[in-house]
């Protein structure tokens, strides 16, 4: 079977970015050990580059957010699922296997989290997430309300809506874009580590 290439548009040379972005770049290789496809692939258009990473980092990131690096990963492997997304299932997949610690985790929520050994909790997060990502005309008080007897506040849905938000954009970007998961990505943390 031939090698697929990494992006329908073109990716330019390295040594052609801005020097923001290949710093950038430079510093996920260097904690990764390869660069992620969807970096590669996002270089086509700079300043789409720049603002995607910048939520990226500020939903991902946000300090204070109770929802853990795991449930976070949850929120994208279900939704990207849902919308069909085979990049940020494969990526997020590997992600969330590394901090779940649990090999089989990720396959489990793409197919059907609600047979997914996770806490009601983390239940009720997925089915909220997927009902925003796939028909946020639905989304009714009585959403909120199932969320807070769960114990999430008004902070916890809004991680939960920018993030499901955020992830809708990348899983549409990486469909058009015909974006492929690195290899690394589809054997990462299949082993628990000893």
């Amino acid at each position: 079977m031939s090698q697929l290439p990494i992006s329908r548009y073109p990716v330019p040379d390295l040594d052609s970015l801005p020097e923001d972005i290949l710093s950038r770049i430079l510093a996920v290789q260097e904690k990764a050990s390869f660069i992620p496809n969807v970096f590669l692939t996002l270089t086509y258009r700079p300043a789409e580059f720049r603002a995607f990473f910048a939520y990226h980092d500020a939903i991902m990131e946000r300090e204070g957010s109770t929802l853990s690096p795991a449930e976070k990963e949850m929120i994208i492997v279900a939704t990207s699922a849902a919308n069909g997304c085979q990049y940020c299932v494969v990526a997020h997949g590997a992600l969330l296997r590394i901090y779940s610690k649990a090999p089989q985790l990720a396959d489990q929520i793409a197919i059907n989290y609600l047979h997914a050994p996770i806490t009601d909790k983390q239940k009720a997060m997925l089915a909220f997430a997927i009902k925003l990502s796939r028909s946020p005309e639905l989304v009714a008080e009585s959403d909120f309300h199932e969320l807070k007897t769960h114990g999430y506040d008004d902070d916890d849905i809004l991680d939960i809506t920018g993030i499901t938000a955020f992830f809708g954009l990348s899983n549409r970007m990486a469909i058009v874009t015909n974006m492929q998961a690195n290899n690394e990505f589809y054997t990462m943390a299949r082993e628990p580590k000893s």
